[in-house]
């Protein structure tokens, strides 16, 4: 790989490229998905989408840990920071909060998929079948103890977010 086109870049283009990135990776994504489901059905297709978050999560959580020099095992400090590094927070609105009980709550308080689903005329794509999948894995990569509840998720939205999720250790319970 010659890095040196990298390395030439602004630092602009460099974020530039980097938000190109995760739209890609999104415009991928969703292309996959609705192939999946004109040639399967949507259930199916919702299925095969839980098997390759339940994969992608984890290594998506480990590039981020290793990028980011943090070491696995360290809590829901390590996942607060994992989180604002996923290629999702750079397409969303996403809100972290800790709560009084030392949670963490995750907050999506945009979301390209929903919104371009509903910019065609679609009914939210229902995520509750996915996403616990989702942030359940990235979740456990970032650190075993680590337990995830789904807040709210479409087709039931909690408001003001498209999504929203608790991470809780066995210590904050």
């Amino acid at each position: 790989m010659d890095r040196s086109l990298l390395t030439a870049l602004t630092r602009a283009e460099l974020v530039e490229l980097v938000e190109d990135g995760a739209r890609n990776w999104l415009a991928m994504d969703g292309l996959w998905f609705l192939a999946a489901e004109e040639r399967f059905g949507l259930q199916t297709a919702i299925e095969l989408d839980g098997v390759v978050w339940e994969r992608f999560s984890p290594i998506e959580a480990r590039r981020i840990l290793r990028r980011r020099g943090i070491a696995p095992g360290g809590g829901l400090v390590a996942l607060a920071e994992a989180l604002r590094f996923r290629l999702y927070a750079r397409l969303n609105e996403q809100e972290l909060e800790w709560t009084d009980r030392g949670t963490l709550v995750l907050r999506m308080k945009t979301c390209r998929v929903q919104e371009a689903r509903n910019r065609d005329g679609r009914p939210p794509f229902p995520c509750r079948e996915v996403g616990p999948v989702e942030y359940a894995a990235f979740a456990r990569a970032v650190d075993k103890l680590i337990q995830t509840r789904c807040l709210g998720c479409p087709p039931e939205r909690p408001e003001g977010a498209w999504c929203a999720w608790e991470f809780a250790t066995a210590a904050a319970g």
